[in-house]
This record gives structure tokens, sequence and C-alpha cells, in this order.
């Protein structure tokens, strides 16, 4: 059974651009002669998440003419790809397989996902039939996504003589969520005794980001074909399943590589799908900022980035040495406008209003919204997209100044915490040393005032960090975390993580790489009574 799995980056709600690319690839898969069928992701005609796009009455009608332009150029060849299906009022979260120019038949997928960034009962209607058909003298069945990691209907499909699963899938990354699906799928396929082939989306939309890794796994519950991550391609392999197939070496890939390959795709289709002319980004010297800037430049070219330097009185100049070396190293265009004739301005400005009364957040907040300010108006006349710099600890306990350092259309860093900040930087010094050592082994800080460390007023990042990923990532609670640290140490951090949801919603958005960032993952009052202690 010759098969070519489809790992296609799309676009959400650009239908035309594709339904050229699905065109293309069975054309080229039949070309070649290389397949007996070509298997797309889920949804693939619109991709995922579609979202209220699905409402439109004039999106349905481009579905169903793409479909009829996908009929027209699948002869020759089996063709599953996935789209929404709209029937007698109800929009379903479909797959199509189409032969000889005809659909044979029409799957409906089952279990529809309601948690996390998933919202799927929201607009689809769950199918409940199960399809099999024959390829290749073989019984074969079809699911879609979530239906893998159910047993029911893989269970079902081996008992209506089924050998092979084809299973569709718009399946989002987090740095643990590869090693539970070879998990789920090896288990189920092994105790259904039959065959998985598992096709993948790749690609960013907005805050999720696809990472492939399209496999297949045998009756025991073994992988027999591994595409790359975060790689877009057809994948070909032939499939004997009468023959004894070997397991394809693998090795272990670093998390720090996986979470940055992850980060680069994110920023990448961000800016690209949204045809927007490079990114800007205020580069301080610090670690956040470093690290950002990296990853632009690997996702979009040094051509594409700018930076501005924006010093104060309170800069130091190693702050100033390092962003202009690291600059100079990734071989960007940088400037550097100082921010102090901004910052006496409002401070003549306000110093009626403020007579007599002690410099304190206000003073510092100014400096980083007369920074928000500068790269905003550079964004404005280069049609750059300004990328904010703030990590999830920032973000968790609103160490972020609303207006200025959160600024920017996107977010990279938003779902990584600050020690894993530290460890990307050193794992991508590793591949090249792009960021100054001095950033990586400088103390943070925010230098807004003199001799400023942001431990001055928060715990060492390891420890909250710790505090944070229990509290936010695997919802313990303060009197579970507190046998661990101080007491009044963790309800301190926990209270600052919720007097600062205000903040978070007006956040730009950010490369979701955990099971629960914050947004979609995690979505929580901003006027609360509630308390935890």
């Amino acid at each position: 059974m010759k098969l070519t799995l489809g790992q296609l980056n799309l676009v959400v709600g650009d239908i035309s651009h594709n339904t050229e690319k699905i065109i293309n690839a069975i054309e080229q898969a039949r070309d070649e002669n290389c397949s007996d069928l070509v298997i797309f992701p889920e949804l693939a005609l619109c991709s995922y998440p579609p979202e209220d796009l699905l409402l439109r009455p004039a999106f349905e009608k481009r579905i169903e003419s793409a479909l009829e332009l996908i009929l027209k150029h699948a002869g020759g060849i089996d063709v599953l790809v996935g789209h929404p299906h709209y029937h007698d009022g109800n929009i379903y979260n479909a797959c199509s397989l189409m032969r000889n120019g005809g659909i044979l038949f029409t799957y409906h997928k089952q279990h529809l996902p309601n948690y996390g960034v998933f919202d799927e009962k929201r607009y689809f209607l769950a199918g409940e039939e199960l399809k099999t058909f024959e390829i290749d003298s073989t019984a074969a069945s079809i699911s879609i996504c979530e239906d893998m990691w159910f047993p029911g209907i893989i269970n079902a499909a081996a008992d209506a003589g089924a050998r092979v699963m084809f299973n569709l899938n718009a399946s989002p990354f987090d740095k643990n969520k590869h090693a539970n699906r070879i998990k789920i799928i090896a288990r189920h396929a092994a105790q259904a005794g039959m065959y998985v082939v598992y096709c993948n989306l790749t690609g960013g939309q907005d805050e999720l980001v696809f990472d492939g890794n399209s496999m297949i796994v045998d009756d025991q519950g073994k992988i027999r074909y591994q595409a790359p991550a975060f790689e877009e391609g057809l994948y070909h392999y032939c499939l004997d399943l009468n023959a004894a197939g070997d397991t394809p070496e693998t090795t272990d890939t670093p998390i720090e590589k996986t979470i940055y390959q992850a980060l680069v795709t994110g920023v990448g289709d961000y800016v690209r799908k949204n045809n927007v002319n490079g990114v800007v980004i205020g580069l301080s010297g610090g670690i956040d900022s470093a690290l950002t800037t990296s990853i632009a430049v690997d996702a979009l070219g040094p051509e594409n980035v700018e930076v501005v330097i924006m010093p104060s009185r309170y800069t130091a100049q190693m702050s100033i040495d390092d962003a202009v070396e690291q600059a100079t190293r990734l071989g960007i265009e940088h400037s550097t406008i100082s921010i102090e004739p901004a910052f006496e301005a409002f401070l003549a400005s306000l110093s009626e209003r403020f007579a007599g009364l002690p410099a304190d957040l206000t003073e510092e907040n100014i400096q980083a919204r007369c920074r928000g300010i500068l790269l905003m108006a550079i964004s404005n006349k280069s049609g750059r997209l300004v990328l904010a710099t703030g990590n999830k600890s920032e973000m968790a306990v609103g160490y972020a100044t609303l207006y200025g350092d959160m600024c920017g259309g996107f977010a990279p860093l938003k779902d990584v915490w600050k020690t894993q900040v530290y460890r990307l930087a050193n794992w991508r010094n590793q591949q090249q040393g792009v960021i100054p050592e001095n950033v990586i082994r400088r103390p943070p800080t925010a230098e807004l005032r003199d001799n400023q460390l942001d431990q001055d007023s928060l715990p060492g990042y390891d420890i909250l960090d710790n505090i944070l990923e229990r509290y936010i990532e695997q919802d313990e609670s303060p009197e579970t975390i507190s046998p661990d640290y101080d007491a009044d140490m963790v309800n301190k951090v926990v209270h600052m993580v919720g007097i600062n949801e205000y903040k978070r919603r007006q956040a730009a958005p950010g490369v979701r790489i955990t099971e629960r960032a914050f947004d979609r993952d995690r979505r929580y009052p901003i006027t609360s009574g509630y308390l935890e202690k």
C-alpha cells in the first residue's frame, strides 16, 4: 500500500490557497506514481481552527466550491481530505474519501474536544457512524484527531474487519504532546491489532503551533515511520502489512530544541501569514529581548528584523554594548534612541501634579511607556510589527508594564518561563554564539532605577517559576505548595497572579508551548472575589 502523508502548512480561512496546495500535492503524488492514497490533515480545506468563520454563509459556499475543484483533480488516486461538512442545518468536522472523480463517503468526527484551546462543540455536531472501505485489497477505516484518543472507534473498526486506521489531525503542539500521542496511539493500535496512519498539520496559527510529526504505527504499537517535526512536506511510505517492519532509529531531541523550533515556527508564520513587513524589537541588553531577537532572526532572516536600543539615565554601558554586540553578530539593522528627552518631558509635564510626592513605580512605568511609544512609532512608519519581549513569569505576576514593554503585536515568550528563557538562550548559543555571554550571566534587571534587580521584589526565578508552574499549570493550591516554601511568599505570588488578570487580557498573543498557556487554556474573570490561601 503506497501512502503519501500530506503534512502541510495551511492558512486559516484562505480556502483558495489551501485548495491549490492540496491539488498540487495530489498531482505530485500521482505523477510520481508513489501513492495509492494521499491523506491530508483535519479541516485541511479551511485549516484549523476556523472558529466563527464556520458560521459565515459565504464560507460554506467556498468550501463546497473547493471540494468540487479538488474532485476534478483527484482522478487516478485516492484522496482523504478534511473539511467542514454542512448538512441539514448542522456543521460537522468531516473528511471525505475521493475516488474516481467522486466522493465515496464522508466521515463525521465523533469525539469533539471542548477543553483547553478546543471549542468544537460550539460549532460541530458529533458524528455517530463508523466508515470502512477497501484500499489495495485491505479493509481500512477513518477517524479524526480526538477520535484516536479513545479506544471505542478503533476497536469498532477492528471488529468490522479493518486492519488500517487513517487518522486526520490538527493536533496543536505543547512540550509534552508528542510523547503523549505516541503512548496513546501505540496502546490503542496494539490493543485493536490495527495499523494507524496519523497525518498532522504543521505551522503556526495565532497562538497555536502545529508540529507535524506525522507517523505510521503498526499493529504491535511500534512506530514504522516518523515524519520530521515542524517541516512541511509530502512524506511517502510503502506499507506492507504482511512483512515485519523496522522501527526507525530515533535520537532524543533536547526539549530546548523542540521548544525553540516551535517558537521560530510560531513567529515566522504569524508574520508571514499576516503579510507583515518584518519586525522591530526593543533590544535592551537583557536576556528576554536577546532571545526574542534571536528567534526573530531565525524565523524571518536578518533582513526582516530591526532592533532599537533605548537607553535611559539608569541604563548601564554594559547593556548598550551587549545589545550592539548581539545586533552585530546577527547582522541586523540597529539604532540607538535615548528615551531621556521624552522621560524628562513627561516629568516636567507632571511636576506640578506630582509636587511633594516621592518617586515610585510611576516613574519606572513612564520610562517603559516612552520606549513603547518609540517602538510603535517606528512600527507605524516602517510597517514592521513590534515584538513584545515579556515572558510567562512576568505575565503571571504583572512584572511587565501595560502600554510599555507589553506594547506589540506578538509576544514570542509569552508562554515561556524565565528559567526556560535561560535554557533556550544557552541552547541557541551552543549552536552558534549569537547572544553575548554577559547577557546570560548577568542578574536580571529592568534598569528603571539605580542598582535595580528583579530579585529586589521577587523570589529567585528558580523558586518563583516552580511556584507559578504548580499553581497555574498544575492547579495546585497555596496550601499544597507552602510546605516547600515560605507560606507568606507563596500567598504573595498567588495574589500577584490574581490581581494581574486585567493585564494579561490586554497582552499580545504569543506562541503556546505548554498545556496551560494564558488566554485560551486559562480563562479567569478579571473582577473576582475568589481568594485562595
